[in-house]
């Protein structure tokens, strides 16, 4: 049933939160080793927190441009093949 758009639409919507919630909860346990941890330990965090904020960025944002891309160049009633 659903437009190609919309079904895009619906599946970024409810993934959002998903997405939020893995990378806070995993921000959270960098946070927590920093804290806690010495040398290599803490490099590690610094390290997971800037992949996770990477991460999230191009979740979001990269990969939500690149679907919005290829639904425009697909005809108007053409199906989205996965």
């Amino acid at each position: 049933g659903k437009t190609p758009p919309s079904a895009v639409e619906q599946g970024f919507s409810r993934a959002w939160v998903t997405i939020v919630d893995t990378h806070v909860t995993t921000i959270v346990s960098a946070f927590i080793l920093f804290i806690f941890g010495t040398g290599p330990v803490r490099g590690f965090a610094v390290t997971l927190t800037f992949g996770l904020l990477a991460n999230l960025f191009t979740a979001v944002f990269v990969s939500r441009m690149i679907f919005d891309w290829i639904l425009s160049r697909k005809q108007r009633g053409e199906a989205l093949s996965i």
